[in-house]
């Protein structure tokens, strides 16, 4: 069933979740039975595709201009605009539940990082390397977003995440759990690979600015750095994130 567009909502969420953009967010999202969909805002030509894959998605037409309207300036949205519900998360128990049989496994934390887009890539870099969950803390770090799913790619659907509202006694409960703290930290005297594969392991990477809290420092049962050249300063926590992952998939 296909409708008309009737009329514009400039912001990024509306009163029952948000509006995700991007052909990968987008399909993504419409395969995911733990989304509730309520419509897709399209073009005529993607919603040639739509139509033969999904019969019952709810498809209201509007050309690109149209579109634009919908979503923030900066979107590139080729030609989607997804209605739907947020993705309900996962609590640290439950985390722990899941991994209580896995002898060797990683889990990732992000202290204070705060780019959505950042975040999406991080996620996309977790599902890449196999990364059980993500967790952040709720008060400090932004919430689901369009421009968070874009830059995930896809990937936000099948990622668990996990927002905490203490962090320390969160990683105190994972440490309960048989997980090793590592945290990611450029003054750290050891190398990223001399972490212990064959555990369960927990990576804190703190935001670009201050790294992580002192107090979620102080918690970390080891701390390591990637050896970059000494001319360069640091990497953009995304980045770093996907090599210490794929440093841990090895």
């Amino acid at each position: 069933m296909s409708k008309k567009f009737v009329k514009p909502n400039k912001q990024n969420t509306n009163s029952k979740g948000l509006i995700l953009y991007g052909r990968h967010a987008v399909m993504s999202a419409i395969q995911n039975p733990n989304r509730k969909i309520q419509k897709l805002v399209c073009t005529s030509e993607n919603a040639i595709e739509l139509k033969k894959k999904y019969p019952n998605l709810n498809l209201v037409i509007a050309d690109k201009k149209d579109i634009d309207k919908l979503l923030p300036s900066e979107a590139v949205h080729q030609g989607y605009a997804l209605y739907c519900s947020e993705l309900e998360g996962l609590s640290i128990e439950e985390l722990c539940q899941m991994t209580s049989i896995d002898k060797k496994c990683n889990i990732l934390i992000l202290d204070q990082v705060t780019d959505p887009q950042n975040i999406g890539a991080i996620i996309r870099s977790c599902a890449a390397f196999g990364t059980k969950a993500l967790i952040v803390q709720d008060k400090n770090s932004p919430t689901e977003s369009g421009a968070m799913a874009k830059a995930a790619a896809g990937t936000m659907e099948f990622l668990p995440i996990v927002r905490v509202t203490n962090l320390a006694r969160a990683i105190e409960t994972l440490k309960k759990n048989g997980f090793w703290i590592v945290g990611m930290d450029g003054y750290a005297k050891d190398n990223v690979d001399k972490i212990d594969k064959n555990a369960k392991l927990a990576v804190i990477m703190g935001s670009e600015g201050s790294g992580m809290r002192r107090l979620i420092e102080e918690s970390c049962d080891i701390t390591v750095r990637l050896p970059i050249n000494e001319k360069v300063e640091s990497l953009n926590v995304s980045t770093a994130a996907a090599v210490v992952l794929y440093e841990l998939s090895k």
